[in-house]
């Protein structure tokens, strides 16, 4: 994707809307062209969808349809796909081609659509032949070939999107657990972008205040006394800080994070594994060294998406084989951000147990005291650790627990769901840079210091938090963000 080298600075609080041309070194794109793609994943299926954004996407749409008249807005119209094999040099003669397929048109205008232009979906069988064949008639009739992200790029130069909720779009498209959607679409729907807004309007306040006792020094005026300023500060940083406090599982639920699953041979390891991916992935036998090699499988653990590791049984070895298997399961739990630790209740402890305990003391754990249905040889009390968790993965007795209990290795508190998530590195970082800055200000506040040091370092934040929402961002910034979509939205 190409984008201006400078600056793309938003009005979206004026209500104007961005720039329409941007400039890639010498290059220079419009964005105000008639753009299609196809909208669905790759292969075959019921349906497919192709999409076409700009002023001409309707007169585009009915060139390649047999119903005369023009398209109704937000209505579904059944016709059949017949291109008459006409290019933007000749028009579309009055006779069409021969139907090829029986697809549903439906014409969103401007600028009651999703990127603010006019919109037109066409939605027929999903043969990538027959869509193809949509595509390139559309190029045919003086459409471009979409690049990636370009509809939601559009979207946000419209002002229809703020870029929080530009970057929710891909991270809801991307989602594999419900607790990753339901973040990505909170933010979507503008909780994030409300609060961070809350966050700007206090600061514009103070901002404006100190600017007009700058601008009337010799008149005496001052709009905002030191013991003010720096209360609103404080008051400012506080906001910051109620969403940075919950950044971590934020970030948690939307990268997921990486479980190496470890233990002496045949404890029950590769059991776990099998019943935390729902599907009998690992070899399960009564005899040990059965895993040599790592297994992986991204699960849900109680909304948080986990990659999953099962390695092989730690003892000595003398098979080369199950020898480099043992070293590649300590260096999947060396890796891994969560080791959960797999014991063998119906055998005395091993002193291999204990060191493998010791081991991983000080990183975020989960213990399993696996085959709790035979006699016990020992008692979890034993173990020294806090709260493990005492299951049967043959007869599933205790299998309840299990998720909530390696859920609480990663987050230590509860999922919150009724506040804004913060969940974006971008985010968290700018963030961190407002409140640096809030805090310089604070404390030259309280010093007396100068107004304009103090309005210099607000100015700062003020420029971090517009850097979020996109009303200043880089155009390195918006081709990383937008290069990640899917051709097609």
């Amino acid at each position: 994707m190409n984008m201006t080298t400078g600056a793309v600075s938003s009005a979206r609080l004026r209500g104007e809307r961005r720039p329409s041309l941007l400039r890639a070194h010498d290059l220079m794109f419009a964005t105000d062209d008639t753009i299609v793609a196809i909208a669905t994943p790759p292969g075959r299926g019921a349906v497919g969808i192709v999409r076409l954004s700009g002023p001409d996407a309707a007169r585009i749409a009915s060139a390649m349809i047999d119903r005369p008249g023009p398209l109704q807005a937000r209505h579904a119209t059944l016709a059949r796909f017949a291109p008459a094999g006409a290019t933007a040099d000749a028009p579309p003669r009055n006779e069409i081609g021969r139907a090829i397929d029986r697809v549903l048109v439906t014409h969103f205008p401007a600028p009651h659509s999703y990127t603010g232009q006019d919109i037109v979906e066409i939605s027929g069988h999903g043969s990538p032949v027959l869509l193809d064949h949509i595509v390139a008639c559309a190029m045919r009739h003086g459409a471009r070939l979409a690049q990636s992200g370009e509809f939601t790029l559009r979207a946000f130069l419209g002002g229809r999107l703020d870029l929080v909720q530009a970057e929710a779009v891909a991270d809801l498209i991307e989602s594999i657990t419900p607790e990753q959607a339901r973040q990505a679409f909170d933010q979507l729907e503008g909780t994030l972008t409300r609060a961070i807004g809350d966050i700007e309007r206090g600061l514009f306040d103070l901002v404006a205040r100190l600017e007009a006792s700058v601008d009337f020094p010799d008149e005496g005026y001052h709009f905002v006394a030191p013991g003010e300023a720096a209360e609103k500060v404080g008051a400012l940083i506080r906001q910051i800080d109620a969403l940075l406090a919950h950044a971590k599982q934020g970030r948690l639920i939307r990268e997921g994070s990486h479980a190496a699953i470890v233990g002496r041979a045949n404890t029950g390891k590769s059991s776990l594994f099998n019943y935390l991916s729902g599907s009998d992935r690992a070899i399960v036998t009564a005899h040990p060294g059965t895993t040599r090699d790592l297994v992986t499988e991204r699960v849900d653990i109680n909304g948080i998406p986990v990659t999953l590791v099962d390695t092989a049984g730690l003892r000595a070895v003398t098979d080369e084989v199950e020898r480099e298997g043992v070293a590649r399961a300590r260096q999947a739990r060396a890796f891994a951000q969560v080791a959960i630790v797999v014991l063998d209740r119906s055998v005395p402890l091993h002193a291999a147990d204990f060191d493998l305990l010791r081991e991983t003391a000080r990183t975020p754990r989960a213990v399993v005291v696996n085959k709790c249905d035979l006699p016990a040889a020992w008692d979890s009390g034993q173990l020294g650790v806090e709260s493990p968790v005492e299951v049967s993965l043959l007869t599933g007795a205790g299998a309840e627990a299990l998720r909530p209990a390696l859920a609480r290795a990663f987050v230590a508190t509860e999922l919150q769901r009724d506040t804004p998530t913060i969940s974006n590195i971008r985010h968290i970082e700018l963030l961190a840079r407002a409140r640096a800055a809030l805090t310089e200000a604070s404390a030259r506040a309280v010093d007396a210091t100068p107004e304009e040091f103090v309005l210099a370092d607000l100015q700062q934040a003020r420029g971090a938090l517009e850097e979020i929402t996109g009303r200043r961002t880089s155009a390195d910034v918006l081709t990383h963000i937008f290069a990640r979509f899917c051709i097609g939205k």
